[in-house]
């Protein structure tokens, strides 16, 4: 069955870093969109990064652009999401989720990862 597992999340402090994992199994993710989203105590879910391996194409939302990294390791079917200079409005549970290349939808999700950044 396909699956992805977050991990990596934590508290710290601001200004402070951490590094999420998003493991995959079931499919190989080369060619797969995987993004990394995340929801905020009373906030809308938003996309954060994604990053397509095979393109080698990437995308950040505005407010974590130069702080925050998305990279893919393809032999261990892993995409990981370096986040540094961590702001309080960081804090949020963290999802993975995966979209086919030619689905409409992120269709694979993980169960998330929580991340509470500290003033």
């Amino acid at each position: 069955e396909v699956q992805l597992v977050e991990s990596g999340g934590g508290l710290v402090q601001a200004g402070g870093s951490l590094r999420l994992s998003c493991a995959a199994s079931g499919f190989t993710f080369d060619a797969y969109a995987i993004g990394w989203f995340r929801q905020a105590p009373g906030k809308e879910r938003e996309g954060v990064a994604c990053i397509v391996s095979r393109e080698g194409t990437t995308y950040y939302t505005d407010s974590v652009k130069g702080r925050f990294t998305i990279t893919s390791d393809s032999a261990k079917n892993t995409v990981y999401l370096q986040m540094n200079s961590l702001k309080p409005e960081d804090t949020a549970v963290y999802y993975c989720a995966a979209k086919a290349p030619q689905s409409e939808s992120y269709e694979i999700w993980g169960q998330g990862t929580r991340v509470t950044v500290s003033s």
